[in-house]
C-alpha cells in the first residue's frame, strides 16, 4: 500500500520543511518537496505539521496494586494513546519478588495483547540476585534495553547497595537503569507526622512528600550512578531542586537523562485544596508554580530529555478508597491522550519551546535513549512509517467524557487546549483519521 502525505510541514528535531512524505508498506520511502504518484492514496496535510510518531516513555496499564487495579488496560490505554498521536508506549514489566525477569516479561506481553499501538517494556527489578544479573543478558536478546528500580513502596523498594550492583551490571551490558527517586525513610516519617496530627485529607499527601524528598533521592541515585560508572535516567522529575541536582551531576561529567510529565508542567499543589482533590493524588505530588516554571525552562534549554505521562488511571470510586486517609488513595492519573496537546498549548504556543523541540521531547530523544532510532523518532527515508499529522488550529476544552481512557476523570479537566492529532499513521496504515480511531 502506498500513502502520500502532501502539503504539510515536516517537523524533525533538526528543522522543519515543506515536504511531501511517501509511505510504501510499513516504511517511509521518500521525503521530497513534491511527490506525485497517481496510484498512491493521498492525505492532504495542508495547514498541518507532520511529526514522527510520538513515544510515551512512561505508562502503567493493567497495573495491579493489590487493593485495586488500574482502570486502563493495554486495550483502552493504547487506544487513548494513539488518539493523542502516540504511536509507541513504554510500559513496565514488573518482576515479582522471587520471580524471574523472563516470567515478568512473558506476563506483561500477555497483558499487552490487543494493543492499538506499538509497545515496549522497561523491566522493573524488585529482587536482585546473581540469577537476575545473568538474566539481564537474556532480556537484552528479548529487546529490553532499559530497567527501573524504586526507592519507595514496600513491594518494590530496593536498597542503595542493590541499586549500585544493578547499575554496574546495566553499564556492563549497555543497558540503562532508571529510578523512581524519593527518600523512603523521610516519606514514612513525614506521613506518620501528618496522620498523628489528624491531617488525613489529600493535603497530607504533598506535605508528606515535599521537594527535598525527591531532591535528596535524585542526588543519592546520581552519586550511586557515578560510583557504578553508569548512565542515569530519572523518571517523572517534578521539582526544581531535583533538576539542580542533575545539573551538578552533569557538571561532574556524568551522563544523566531526565524525564518529566505534563502534570508537573501545567498543574500545581493548589489543586489539593479543591473538592475533588483525590483526583490529583499521584507520586510525586503536584508541586509549586515555581517548579512548573523551572521545568519548562529545563525543556527549553534541552536539559530535560523526554516527556512521559506516568499514565496510571483510577476511577473516582477507586480514589474514594482513601476518603478518610490519604495514604489509601491509589496514586496516579490519566494523561496518555492529552500529552501532546498540553505541550503544544502551554509550551509551543507560549513561545517557551519550539516545534523542533516538540519533535525531540515527544519522539526523537526517547527513540535515541531507548534504542529505537533511526527506525523511530524521525521522518526520513527508511524510517518506520509512524507519523502524526498535527492540526494546530483545533481548539477544545478537555473533559474526561470526550477522552478514550477508561476512567471517569482527568486531572486536566476543563483546561482549554489547542492542537489535535488529526491523522495518525501506524506502521504504514491509517490508524486515526480526522480524530477518529480506525481500528
Amino acid at each position: 500500500m502506498r500513502i502520500c502525505i502532501k502539503n504539510g510541514i515536516v517537523v524533525n528535531s533538526n528543522g522543519r520543511m515543506h515536504s511531501d512524505v511517501l509511505i510504501e508498506g510499513a516504511k517511509i520511502s521518500a521525503v521530497e518537496p513534491s511527490i506525485d504518484l497517481p496510484d498512491a492514496q493521498t492525505i492532504d496535510a495542508r495547514g498541518c505539521y507532520v511529526f514522527p510518531g510520538f513515544i510515551d516513555t512512561h505508562t502503567h496499564f493493567d497495573l495491579d496494586l493489590g487493593t485495586t487495579i488500574t482502570a486502563d488496560d493495554f486495550k483502552t490505554g493504547t487506544a487513548a494513546a494513539l488518539l493523542g498521536g502516540t504511536t509507541t508506549v513504554l510500559d513496565f514489566a514488573t518482576q515479582t519478588k522471587g520471580g524471574t525477569l523472563l516470567e515478568a516479561l512473558n506476563q506483561w506481553h500477555e497483558k499487552a495483547k490487543g494493543s492499538s499501538c506499538n509497545y515496549g517494556f522497561h523491566m522493573a527489578i524488585t529482587d536482585w540476585n546473581s540469577s537476575v544479573s545473568k538474566e539481564m543478558e537474556v532480556m537484552r536478546e528479548k529487546g529490553v534495553t532499559s530497567y527501573k528500580m524504586y526507592m519507595v513502596y514496600p513491594a518494590l523498594r530496593v536498597e542503595d547497595g542493590t541499586i549500585y550492583l544493578a547499575m554496574k551490571r546495566a553499564a556492563e551490558i549497555g543497558a540503562l537503569l532508571g529510578m523512581h527517586c524519593e527518600n523512603w525513610g523521610l516519606l514514612e516519617a513525614l506521613t506518620k507526622e501528618q496522620l498523628a496530627l489528624s491531617k488525613t485529607d489529600p493535603l497530607g499527601h504533598p506535605r508528606s512528600r515535599p521537594a527535598i524528598v525527591e531532591a535528596e533521592a535524585v542526588s543519592r541515585y546520581l552519586r550511586i550512578a557515578e560510583l557504578a560508572g553508569a548512565s542515569a535516567y530519572v523518571v517523572h522529575l517534578s521539582t526544581a531542586e531535583g533538576l539542580r541536582e542533575a545539573r551538578h551531576a552533569r557538571k561532574r561529567g556524568q551522563k544523566v537523562y531526565l524525564e518529566t510529565c505534563p502534570q508537573y508542567l501545567v498543574l500545581d499543589e493548589g489543586r489539593y485544596c479543591e473538592a475533588d482533590a483525590a483526583k490529583y493524588i499521584m507520586s510525586p505530588p503536584l508541586r509549586k508554580p515555581s517548579d512548573n516554571k523551572l521545568l519548562w525552562e529545563g525543556l527549553a534549554q534541552n536539559e530535560i530529555d523526554t516527556l512521559g505521562t506516568d499514565h496510571c488511571s483510577f476511577t473516582m470510586a477507586q480514589k474514594a478508597l482513601g476518603a478518610d486517609d490519604f495514604t489509601k488513595i491509589p496514586n496516579g492519573g490519566a494523561g496518555v491522550q492529552v500529552r501532546a496537546m498540553l505541550y503544544f498549548t502551554f509550551g509551543v504556543l507560549s513561545n517557551i519551546v519550539t516545534l523542533e523541540q516538540m519533535a525531540a521531547h515527544l519522539s526523537e530523544n526517547a527513540a535515541r535513549i531507548f534504542g529505537m532510532y533511526p527506525q523511530k523518532g524521525i521522518i526520513q527515508a527508511g524510517a518506520d512509517a509512524d507519523i502524526v499529522i498535527w492540526k494546530p488550529d483545533y481548539e477544545q476544552r478537555l473533559t474526561y467524557t470526550k477522552l478514550a481512557h477508561a476512567c471517569d476523570n482527568t486531572p486536566f479537566e476543563g483546561m482549554a487546549v489547542s492542537g489535535l492529532a488529526r491523522d495518525v499513521i501506524l506502521g504504514g496504515e491509517i490508524a486515526v483519521q480526522n480524530g477518529t480511531l480506525q481500528k
